[in-house]
């Protein structure tokens, strides 16, 4: 038959820019309407195929359901078949495209993912380390050059920035540093990143399949405790390696490492031998090599996975093994029914149904994919297990902020996505309402959410915390039930008679409408926009406001950046209709305390996509803009939801610096993909920039880490010049730009001429390539 394969036109922002300031719901253009329309009509195409998460045409601008000729993505498509593969763990996205543009899913696998592990500089100085310790027991007259080896490896590598440890804490601390560095590469080593991309249609190979078969399997599912939980509990280990901190420090029987690490047999690891004192970091490790060992071996089909492990093996783990080899690995080996199921659909056949989610977080239901996902029932949400969650999150953010603050946090600002709360059941929902002080109440039998109860303060044993939610589009058009259930209990919650230091929420409710009677307003006005504490963005309108600025470099300062965030960011949400609202929505932001984002799975990271940036980044530059200060940024992780963890937006911006960004292990796997591995490269430069311009989060050495990783290496340059120029020539530009706007700083003349020269040679090969010069 006969296809076209075109390029998707763009939104129409980069045609004027200044719209990027005040145009959320800008019609497409001419030239937009008129591909959708010449591909109906002229080509006559009968089904479309759009591939890539995701296009622009469900986020245009119309109605969120039930959309008439008159909405934009009705206005393009009209009625024609859609067909759109859609990775399996982004339900929310996913749901959009059905909704607003009839599409019918065909989800996909993540990536593979993998251990990031250690390379280069980190390797090493996980090496003195380990050094450092046998010597404390061996030869302490070691010690002193050993640790002036460490203290230059960190200083060198800039370590003690990651970790907020002073220069001269580091130079004069002892063992209590390096524990904290040692806890540190083990987090770094045990972190997920992806290993290369996904193939559509192809189940992952070799090590890849063995690394994300560990990834899903280490996660408790029903009737299943995790397979290292339970090669902890075969050893007689008391600790639990998916919620314990690295650095907690155990007493392990020598013999029980010794039998798998070095393969004795059974009647070996029985025998009686000294116990040593190693991290938790340390065991993880070792039952993670253990679980991809026994993975690997039941891939080939080895017998050895059951009848000969060198440990009696418990029912449990037996249990595990069995899951692995009888569901989960079949359910893999079916991902070539992707494109079956592809061709199905284009061939007006039924596509199956299935469930969304992250299979490396309790979810491989999801498997296998090549099913048109479904997402949840919302008025179910939040769900018993996202309070439970959220609750957790709460108050660990709370401690943490506390101990750092010397008080109570007394405002917050929240975004929450559609997305991340069909994935979770509505964790950041739950979190929010917990800081409050309010909690769901199910119904008995359905388990839907049914009301709310206010806690008293004397059962959180804590002052309330005033919240504000910045959602999405998408979470506005998908959840107004939970908008209301949330303007409802800030309602509750501000008529409480409590005092001031423990109802902030109620004393700056009460100031306010005073506030607002004073500049004219009637009571119940003044009421009404004193208890706004959810915002977003206009009605039919997606996003935040502040990608079209980044891309197109067209902004001065950050007050641009800010200003534009606030204009699409500004309508109020309540049980009433939707009302723009800058004055009310600049007020919560002078008042803002913390602006905090949350992350659900490790099957991305937050400079793997421009929406983390434009959230995050664009409410802590919306607040320092109007404050002249940054406000407290912090970065959930609630990945492992038995126990959820807070960082610094900084901490966060590190962590993923070294476990991903200039990690060999990611960049080899992405120039697996040629032109389109480049091209993650230069996005993961561009969100980097984009973070540290809206919130002053990236440090000047990894600026020159990418700058070394991925340009002046041989081997990436040629590789990425090869595949696709102008990636190479964006990233040399987007790091000349970074310096030019004073966000790199600390740099040498001769790495800016390097970073020049690489960009006008990349040019050069790009308008030769244009004009047909070899």
């Amino acid at each position: 038959g006969n296809v076209f394969v075109g390029i998707q036109p763009s939104r129409g922002y980069d045609i004027n820019p200044a719209l990027n300031y005040h145009a959320p719901d800008l019609e497409p253009t001419d030239g937009y309407l008129a591909f959708y329309y010449w591909l109906r009509k002229c080509f006559g195409a009968q089904a479309i195929v759009h591939v890539g998460k995701h296009g622009n045409l469900e986020w245009l601008p119309g109605k969120s359901v039930a959309l008439s000729e008159c909405c934009y993505p009705e206005v393009a498509l009209a009625a024609m078949p859609h067909l759109y593969p859609f990775i399996v763990n982004d339900p929310g996205e996913g749901a959009q495209a059905k909704r607003r543009a009839q599409g019918v899913i065909i989800d996909h696998l993540t990536p593979p993912m993998t251990r990031a592990e250690l390379y280069g500089p980190l390797q090493q100085l996980e090496g003195l380390v380990d050094e450092y310790y046998e010597a404390q027991s061996l030869d302490l007259s070691r010690l002193p050059i050993i640790r002036v080896r460490i203290v230059k490896l960190i200083l060198d590598e800039h370590l003690h920035e990651d970790l907020g440890i002073a220069v001269d804490d580091i130079e004069a601390g002892e063992s209590e540093i390096t524990n904290q560095i040692d806890a540190y590469l083990c987090e770094l080593k045990e972190a997920q990143i992806r290993d290369g991309l996904h193939v559509f249609s192809q189940c992952p190979q070799g090590r890849q399949l063995q690394d994300l078969i560990v990834a899903i399997a280490r996660h408790p599912g029903k009737n299943r405790i995790g397979l290292t939980r339970a090669l902890a509990q075969d050893l007689g280990w008391d600790f639990d390696p998916l919620t314990e901190e690295f650095s907690v420090v155990k007493d392990i029987a020598r013999s029980s490492i010794d039998s798998i690490s070095k393969l004795m047999t059974r009647e070996e690891a029985t025998e009686e031998c000294y116990t040593g004192k190693y991290t938790v970091g340390d065991l993880v490790e070792v039952l993670e090599e253990e679980a991809s060992e026994l993975v690997e071996q039941i891939i080939t089909n080895s017998p050895i996975a059951i009848t000969d492990y060198r440990l009696p093996i418990s029912k449990t783990t037996k249990q595990e093994l069995d899951w692995i080899r009888d569901r989960l690995l079949p359910a893999l080996q079916q991902t070539n029914q992707e494109l079956t199921q592809l061709l199905r659909g284009l061939d007006g056949r039924y596509v199956p149904s299935g469930p969304s989610g992250a299979p490396t977080r309790g979810r491989p239901d999801v498997l296998p994919t090549g099913r048109n996902f479904y997402s949840v029932d919302i008025r179910a949400i939040p769900t018993e297990t996202a309070w439970d969650v959220g609750r957790k999150a709460a108050e660990v953010l709370v401690e943490r902020y506390t101990q750092e603050n010397g008080e109570y946090p007394k405002t917050l600002g929240i975004s929450v996505w559609g997305t991340s709360t069909m994935r979770t059941g509505g964790d950041d929902i739950s979190e929010a309402l917990a800081l409050l002080g309010v909690r769901p109440i199910w119904d008995g039998s359905s388990r839907r959410v049914v009301d709310f109860e206010i806690l008293p303060v004397s059962v959180l044993q804590r002052p309330r915390v005033d919240v504000t939610l910045r959602i999405s589009g998408f979470f506005r058009d998908s959840f107004p039930n939970l908008i209301d259930l949330f303007h409802n209990a800030v309602v509750a919650v501000a008529s409480l008679d409590e005092s001031p230091s423990d109802n902030p929420l109620a004393a700056q409710v009460k100031q306010e409408t005073d506030s607002w009677l004073q500049v004219g307003l009637s009571q119940s006005q003044a009421q009404m926009r004193s208890h706004y504490r959810i915002f977003g963005s206009k009605p039919g309108a997606y996003g935040a406001g502040l990608q079209g600025l980044i891309e197109s470099q067209n902004w001065q300062d950050e007050q641009d950046l800010a200003r534009a965030y606030i204009n699409w960011s500004s309508y109020a949400y309540s049980s009433s209709s939707p009302k723009g609202a800058p004055e009310a929505f600049e007020q919560r932001l002078k008042q803002m305390q913390i602006v905090l984002h949350n992350q659900d799975n490790r099957e991305h990271d937050l400079l793997d996509s421009d929406d983390y940036y434009q959230f995050q980044g664009g409410l802590t530059v919306a607040v320092r803009g109007l404050t002249g200060k940054n406000p407290q940024t912090y970065f959930g992780d609630n990945s492992i939801p038995e126990k959820p963890k807070v960082r610094q937006l900084k901490e966060e911006i590190a962590r993923v610096y070294r476990s991903r960004v200039v990690n060999p292990k990611w960049i080899e796997g992405v120039m697996r993909h040629g032109y389109k591995g480049a091209f993650e490269m230069a996005a993961t430069v561009d969100y980097l920039f984009a973070y540290d311009a809206t919130a002053n989060c990236v440090a000047d050495h990894m600026y020159q880490g990418v700058a070394q990783g991925y340009l002046f290496d041989p081997d990436v340059q040629e590789f990425v010049q090869q595949k696709n120029p102008w990636a190479l020539r964006d990233m040399a530009e987007r790091l000349l730009e970074a310096n030019q706007r004073g966000l790199w700083q600390s740099v040498e003349p001769d790495t800016l001429e390097k970073l020049r020269a690489i960009a006008l040679e990349a040019e050069a090969v790009i308008e030769g390539e244009n004009f047909g010069i070899v």
